[in-house]
């Protein structure tokens, strides 16, 4: 079978688990299942295996905790009046630009994603303090990384290694 279509079949069986697992048995803790998917297409962008496992844990997370801070800056910076939110978030997105000197948070992109995903949980959610929204946004960055990681060893299983031609037998030459 084609990795795409081991993929189609591993990613889709695991979307069905992953939303599942959300939407019911882990609904109480308040992960996220877009901030699953974010993490999930982050590992694959950063090249998945271990590796893009490790930068989109690492720098989501990093990220995450930027935007958690952002946006409780953001209340500080009151006095700013409609200057506040984007004056946090400008000094947020530098921190994570300049961070990336950084080898483990050099993937900026990802650090963006997890910036989006807590400020999006904080924005949407309905008193959800920045400090409530960091605990099961990382914990869905962890589990949309480990779907990831999980979709790509099934997909790899599913597929078929290419048959490398047979030698021509040197016995009865």
């Amino acid at each position: 079978m084609s990795l795409l279509i081991a993929l189609t079949l591993s990613i889709g069986g695991l979307a069905v688990v992953a939303t599942w697992l959300f939407l019911g048995p882990l609904a109480a803790l308040g992960v996220q299942i877009w901030q699953a998917f974010v993490a999930w297409a982050c590992f694959y962008n950063n090249g998945g295996k271990t590796e893009g496992a490790t930068k989109t844990v690492v720098c989501m997370s990093f990220g995450a905790v930027v935007g958690m801070l952002s946006v409780m800056l953001a209340g500080q910076l009151g006095g700013l009046g409609a200057l506040a939110a984007p004056v946090a978030v400008g000094i947020g997105a530098a921190v994570i630009v300049l961070a990336a000197h950084v080898g483990l948070l050099s993937t900026i992109p990802a650090s963006v994603y997890g910036f989006a995903c807590v400020a999006g949980l904080i924005l949407l959610g309905k008193d959800m303090s920045p400090v409530k929204a960091i605990v099961p946004t990382i914990a869905s960055i962890f589990i949309g990384a480990a779907f990831g990681w999980l979709s790509e060893f099934i997909g790899g299983k599913l597929t078929k290694p290419a048959r490398a031609p047979v030698a021509a037998s040197p016995v009865g030459r």
